[in-house]
């Protein structure tokens, strides 16, 4: 039998469900968070001066343990940034250029290279990087915008953010609130990843497809402009000789990162670490051509306006963050030690409890899972919520006695394909700006690809876990 939960276990459940009841009311989550954190640390400790402390210190511990990915995001924005304005950018892309010659060739190349273009600078950056560049090419072999806007989100606010491989932002919050390594969680999501990448693909362009030899209309648009529209902002002028040795150079540089975190099994903390100092080389070299006498100035600019982006995207997942880590190790350390003898940490008591109360199956625990999820991508980030996936798929597998990573994995690529920007249509805004398109219509014309994929994924799931 595992420890007899008390009181604290209890509120920690009814805390859960009044989350989830949030999300699924699309509530913002912070105000409600903070006062769980509180009223935890005053159920623990009896005392209300240490439970106001507590609420800072969760904070404290949140923000601790999410730095590097919030510091490896700005970094990536502030030199995305960076390309844009220089013109690299546009040299980079430019070689698949060429390549696209029907509506088919611009779906899947457009699709693929912002893949691979997001798992190195994140969906958001490379839907500028890219978008302006590919976008007129793609329209002129006879692909609409929609369907651009429909590749360009997919692949990248789909697929690579949902796997999130190079910069493992979300495997690093799923896998804290399930209290297992960063890479069991990026094993575990390989292959679902894979399987929701290529049925929700498919199914989006074949239903593209149809509608275009029907002769659909796809002249929906939008004014609608993303936040950080950098199409605003003057040129900066660099030599073509320059602009192409960077966008050869960058690209290799990243694939030597790759060999040495293959080579030297660099995963987690040391694989972003790799990556982020990459980045910061390659952006003080460019600044330095590009701004000479200004650049020290420069440098500080670009790194502020990338924090700025950092802490706004993580700005709403510091509290449920802090609140997730309240149910696991991290409770010891930001209160105290005040959970029952023998505990092993709030969630993973009621997984033990939940194991030898009610029969649960590995079937049932994909299912829920993909629709907690999901319901927490209803909030349109993707992020703010998966530490409560990573928690529940705690929650199960210590239930099932296995599966922990397979549950935590397929919470995150549901968390991330509802909300993360393919579904959510005040999320789709950067994709559907750049294509001039509506973002509700963008999401109307995700909605049955991404349902059939997450339908599938989960069957999946049930024979991995």
């Amino acid at each position: 039998m595992g420890v007899e939960l008390v009181a604290i276990h209890w509120m920690y459940v009814i805390f859960l469900l009044l989350i989830i009841g949030c999300f699924l009311l699309r509530k913002d989550t912070t105000l409600i968070s903070i006062v769980m954190i509180f009223l935890l640390g005053l159920i623990a400790t009896g005392s209300i001066s240490k439970a106001v402390s507590t609420i800072f210190n969760s904070f404290v511990f949140s923000i601790t343990e999410l730095l590097p990915t919030i510091l490896i995001i700005s970094i990536i924005v502030s030199m995305s940034n960076l390309l844009i304005r220089t013109g690299i950018n546009d040299v980079m892309i430019s070689p698949f250029a060429s390549l696209i010659r029907t509506p088919t060739l611009a779906y899947w190349i457009i699709g693929i290279v912002m893949m691979v273009i997001s798992l190195f600078f994140w969906p958001s950056p490379a839907v500028a990087l890219m978008g302006a560049v590919l976008l007129p090419v793609a329209l002129r072999v006879g692909l609409p915008a929609i369907g651009v806007a429909i590749a360009m989100n997919l692949f990248g606010h789909g697929i690579a953010l949902s796997g999130d491989f190079v910069i493992q932002g979300a495997p690093k919050l799923t896998a804290d609130a399930a209290g297992i390594p960063v890479s069991d969680v990026v094993s575990a999501s390989l292959p679902l990843v894979i399987i929701m990448g290529v049925v929700t693909t498919v199914t989006a362009f074949i239903f593209l497809r149809r509608d275009m030899k029907k002769g659909g209309d796809f002249n929906a648009t939008t004014e609608a402009i993303a936040e950080d529209n950098l199409e605003e902002t003057e040129a900066i002028f660099l030599s073509k000789t320059t602009k192409r040795f960077w966008a050869v150079l960058i690209p290799v540089l990243y694939a030597i990162d790759i060999y040495l975190m293959v080579r030297f099994d660099l995963q987690g903390g040391d694989a972003t670490a790799l990556i982020g100092g990459t980045t910061i080389v390659i952006m003080l070299f460019i600044l330095s051509l590009a701004y000479k006498g200004t650049a020290l100035e420069q440098t500080t600019s670009y790194l502020i306006e990338g924090l700025q982006f950092g802490f706004k995207i993580f700005g709403p997942v510091i509290p449920i963050a802090a609140l997730f880590y309240l149910g696991d190790s991290g409770f010891t350390k930001i209160v105290g030690d005040f959970l029952p003898k023998g505990s092993h940490g709030i969630i993973n008591d009621l997984g033990v409890a939940l194991s030898h109360s009610i029969p649960v199956n590995a079937n049932i625990a994909a299912v829920a899972l993909t629709v907690i999820g999901a319901i927490t991508g209803l909030d349109g980030s993707g992020f703010s919520g998966i530490s409560l996936a990573g928690s529940i798929a705690n929650l199960f597998g210590t239930a099932l006695g296995h599966g922990t990573a397979t549950l935590t994995a397929l919470g995150q690529v549901a968390a991330i394909w509802i909300g993360g920007g393919t579904l959510i249509p005040w999320a789709l805004i950067p994709a559907a700006a750049i294509c001039k398109v509506d973002p509700f219509e963008l999401a109307r014309r995700n909605f049955l690809p991404v349902v059939i994929g997450l339908i599938v994924t989960t069957i999946a799931a049930m024979f991995f876990i």
